[in-house]
């Protein structure tokens, strides 16, 4: 006899819709801890239970489990994350008397630095699309927008014509949680992406009507995906060989603003970051940057 379908519990759903109207949080931040919960209620449902009577034991039992599957630390915090944060809002809605995440500890984690690129790196990799080409002129313009403001890719692809401002040499973005921020921009990349709209944009369109400041060969949004892949392609090119992330450039804005003496706060603003502890860990890459450059250059590093 064929096992039944899977059905998440609704407190899932009432949970993440809640979290969507208190914390405007955004669809791939709800996405994960959905599918962070439906993971644990699968593994309770296997051992006879439900959500509301998971206790620690049973939440030890299962994080044993994913230590066994040898699940990463990071993946593992996350997932206590979301729980912490389901069973407190079901503390709050009295379905549970007692939290049972309260006494369970998250695995300690070695905080990464960020990949990020030199100066000299970002020069190289910024000059190397060909700009009488209309796409290659606007993955220019993308790329100098990019590393003059630090957006998210998320951020940059889907810019529309009326967020950004040459002549006030603003763009307005809209981030995280729909948290929207104003990040001004460099002279060069005012210059490029004014030279793209100009020669490149309406060509890429094709007689096609959009908002979309970036368009895609068929006049669409452009997808992060796709526009990781021209980044890779410009690195291949121009000879960058070391890893290299989506975020690669948004590390490399902060890095080298710290690096020449921007204040910390000012990043965070920049970046669109609601806590600071999560822009500190750029001045670690600058520190460690500069520990470099003194046992290159001081005669007694």
């Amino acid at each position: 006899m064929a096992k039944p379908a899977y059905q998440p519990d609704p407190l899932i759903n009432q949970f993440v819709d809640d979290l969507w109207s208190t914390n405007g949080l955004s669809d791939n931040t709800l996405a994960s801890y959905r599918t962070d919960i439906q993971h644990l209620e699968r593994y309770v449902l296997s051992q006879g239970k439900d959500l509301l009577q998971v206790d620690q034991a049973v939440l030890r039992d299962y994080l044993a489990e994913r230590f066994d599957k040898q699940f990463a630390k990071s993946s593992t915090a996350r997932l206590l994350s979301s729980l912490r944060r389901f069973y407190a809002y079901l503390l709050v809605k009295k379905q549970i008397s007692q939290d049972p995440t309260s006494l369970i500890k998250s695995p300690k984690l070695v905080r990464q630095l960020p990949d990020t690129l030199s100066e000299a790196q970002i020069e190289c990799l910024l000059s190397e699309p060909n700009t009488d080409d209309p796409i290659e002129c606007r993955d220019k313009a993308m790329l100098e927008l990019l590393y003059a403001t630090g957006l998210r890719v998320t951020e940059l692809v889907s810019l529309t014509m009326e967020q950004i401002s040459l002549r006030q040499g603003l763009v307005r973005v809209m981030g995280k949680g729909g948290k929207e921020r104003l990040v001004p921009l460099g002279e060069v990349a005012i210059t490029e992406v004014e030279q793209y709209i100009k020669f490149a944009r309406t060509e890429l369109l094709n007689m096609k009507q959009s908002d979309v400041l970036f368009p895609s060969r068929r006049g669409q949004m452009m997808t992060r995906q796709t526009f990781w892949h021209r980044i890779k392609l410009y690195a291949a090119r121009s000879g960058i060989e070391c890893h290299l992330s989506p975020h690669t450039l948004r590390h490399a804005f902060a890095t080298h603003l710290l690096n020449h003496g921007a204040d910390l706060r000012v990043v965070q603003l920049l970046l669109g970051h609601s806590d600071l502890s999560t822009t500190q860990i750029y001045t670690h890459v600058a520190k460690v940057r500069l520990q470099q450059l003194h046992s290159q250059h001081h005669p007694r590093g």
